[in-house]
């Protein structure tokens, strides 16, 4: 915008002694770096569509604030969704969405972007749209409204949110948010039309106006250009090397509690173990590690900083950080010699195969929390399905030497709901944590193990897309074998995600724009803030799916054919689509797939399509095995090039009590291979 708006700090002030946690609203983080209002320099809201608590620790958005108020050109400041007490007298009193920092109107901005990590929080992005006073959907905004963008995860597939945004981000946004800076700096004054083509010029810019479903009996053809100089199809943005962006390098320290309350510290990107239900491993391939000296010096500079107690190395598998023994060693070294220790090292995502007595021993050092690993499935069948190579003595292993270091909980955490999962598949969950909790009572009594299991919501970019998740009911069913199987396991606590929000994750997870009206409908209704169990309620979803003569089964429950187009087609994570078919039907024969870093190259394109060479690691795998499980994977998978040239057909996916196929609860959800 081109002019200076006035604060609503005058308006706000009044009312936050009226409301739960006033100090979501007021800043004055240390660390933050907002630069005063300037009409002359392009503008930047950033903006997380939960609470604040949630929001603010979000390590992509407090990168790209550092990156773009480091410009000459530009500034930015955060935002965050208001809870419900302050929303209430937000609208009551007429006062807009603002900042953080400076308690701007959204309105005021040139860009208002929105990290997307969760789709439940789909309803809140439409909220803080109508919250900033500024038309729901792109079509009617007009020259000098903000534009508003839209990065993360989720954005993989914006279909279902692309009518109510310009501009989708795919990928790593390092690089492009300047390329984005440095176009609004020529086209402030532009036409919008005109910018907009111009912004989908960026690589990695996904513009979706620009672009026309088209359907036929119900399901989606195509999604085609309507300018001929949109690409065909969008790639998402990488970043080559990791090392040459170490932030942020001023984390925010917020003066209330928030989650992830820690210093975090990111020291790879990308994954390529292949677990085939996790899309962030597959859309964020390949990895790029950031240099073990530059994490140290992020580290004691940040506990230095923040005077932190606790720091957090972050990435899809931690444990698989090349020397991630010596790294964890030198920053505890190095925190005793600053004065900063004793320091507690988190390593979320452990891999149970990559864990050892070693690294135990090494974070034994600093005070000890919970540690979490995640076995995903509950039998080694399932976890062949799923790609997850890990057995069953890898988990012992991994368990027993973080009790015999003096660790008196673990927490591990199953998906339900697989493709092919049986029961006997589900109620393995319960034998691995009740003999996990005998193996904690030879080192301690208070040894305890929590088992949180999720129900499974198939993802776009992933060898599943193609699978019809579980129903509501039969999810529910599986929920209650473990709690029936585990309610008098002493030292074992169950905890689920609730089935009904995992349906509602599932429609838009895969859905198309026709689901833009159904998440408008679910707002107006009131619902928002729907990843918080309180206000979700499912009957909305329902309710906004019928008015528009759409249905459960046709976006959740049914198995996608292998030439259907899919809502996602038009965009890019570099992943060839016949080796994400490949790599489903190799789930459904229950076929394992090692480590890329361990072998030749699979193809998959994630490291050719972006002019990084793959590279097979010299060093052994973890634990001597492929991933970890000292024994062949089985059955031997054949070339993986020959094998695409002759595709067949699908195994039918059975789900339990959903078909008439299976009606035996003993072999419930079977494939036959």
């Amino acid at each position: 915008m081109l002019s200076t708006w006035p604060s609503v700090w005058p308006l706000l002030e009044p009312h936050l002694a009226k409301v739960e946690k006033p100090a979501r609203y007021i800043g004055c983080e240390d660390g933050a770096a907002a630069k005063a209002p300037d009409p002359s320099l392009v503008s930047w809201l950033f903006l997380y569509p939960d609470a604040y608590e949630i929001g603010l620790p979000n390590q992509g958005l407090q990168i790209l604030y550092e990156i773009v108020n480091e410009r000459p050109d530009a500034r930015a400041d955060r935002g965050y969704a208001p809870w419900v007490d302050l929303e209430a007298i937000m609208r009551a009193e007429g006062i807009p969405l603002f900042s953080v920092e400076h308690h701007e109107p959204a309105a005021a901005f040139d860009v208002l972007a929105f990290n997307l990590s969760a789709e439940l929080t789909y309803t809140n992005l439409v909220n803080l749209i109508d919250l900033a006073r500024i038309p729901l959907r792109s079509a009617d905004r007009t020259t000098g409204q903000p534009l508003v963008m839209i990065g993360g995860h989720c954005t993989f597939n914006p279909e279902p949110v692309a009518d109510f945004v310009d501009a989708v981000v795919l990928g790593d946004g390092e690089e492009v948010v300047g390329e984005i800076t440095a176009l609004l700096a020529e086209h402030r004054r532009g036409d919008r039309a005109e910018l907009l083509l111009a912004l989908s010029q960026i690589a990695g810019v996904y513009v979706p106006s620009l672009y026309e479903p088209v359907y036929a009996d119900g399901l989606l053809v195509e999604t085609r250009p309507l300018h001929p100089s949109v690409p065909a199809q969008v790639e998402k943005r990488t970043l080559a090397d990791l090392g040459e962006w170490p932030y942020p390098k001023h984390q925010l320290v917020p003066l209330t509690e928030v989650v992830h309350d820690r210093l975090n510290v990111e020291v790879f990107r990308g994954c390529t173990r292949g677990c085939r239900f996790c899309q962030a491993g597959m859309i964020t391939r390949p990895v790029r590690e950031r240099p073990a000296e530059q994490v140290r010096t992020m580290v004691r500079a940040g506990l230095e900083r923040t005077g932190y107690d606790e720091v957090s190395l972050t990435s899809l598998s931690t444990a698989d950080f090349s020397g991630i023994e010596s790294t964890v060693r030198g920053i505890t070294d190095d925190a005793e010699q600053t004065g900063c220790g004793p320091v507690s090292v988190t390593l979320p995502s452990l891999r149970v195969d990559a864990f050892g007595v070693d690294i135990a021993a090494q974070l034994q050092r600093a005070r000890r929390g919970g540690l979490t690993f995640a076995p995903e499935a509950g039998t080694w069948r399932m976890r062949r399905v799923i790609n997850k190579l890990i057995r069953e003595e890898d988990l012992y292993a991994a368990v027993d030497a973080a009790f015999s270091q003096g660790w008196q909980r673990v927490k591990l955490y199953f998906l339900v709901g697989l493709p092919s999962e049986t029961d006997e598949d589900t109620l393995g969950i319960a034998e691995l944590a009740k003999n996990c909790v005998q193996l904690g009572k030879k080192h301690t009594n208070r040894a305890s193990v929590t088992v949180s299991v999720g129900g499974f919501v198939p993802k776009p970019f992933t060898p599943f897309q193609w699978f019809g998740q579980n129903t509501v009911e039969e999810l529910q069913r599986k929920i209650n074998l473990l709690r029936d199987a585990t309610r008098k396991m002493g030292g074992v606590q169950l905890k689920w995600h609730d089935p009904r929000a995992t349906l509602a994750e599932g429609l838009v997870s895969r859905g198309d724009r026709r689901l833009g009206p159904v998440i408008e409908d679910v707002w107006r209704a009131g619902g928002t803030f729907q990843e918080w169990s309180e206000y979700f309620q499912l009957d909305r979803w329902l309710t906004a799916l019928e008015t528009h003569g759409l249905s459960a089964e046709s976006y959740a429950y049914r198995h996608r054919r292998e030439d259907e187009a899919l809502p996602w087609d038009h965009l890019s994570a570099g992943l060839h689509k016949d080796f994400l078919w490949q790599d489903w039907q190799d789930a459904l024969a229950e076929v394992g797939l090692e480590d890329c870093r361990w072998t030749p190259c699979y193809d998959c394109g994630a490291c050719t399509g972006y002019g990084i060479e793959h590279v097979v690691a010299s060093a052994t795998p973890p634990a001597g095995g492929s991933q970890g499980t000292g024994q062949p994977l089985e059955p031997a998978r054949t070339d993986v090039a020959a094998s695409r040239l002759d595709l067949v057909p699908p195994v039918p996916v059975v789900l339990g009590r959903r078909e008439i196929v299976v009606t035996d609860q003993s072999s419930n959800g079977r494939i036959a291979p």
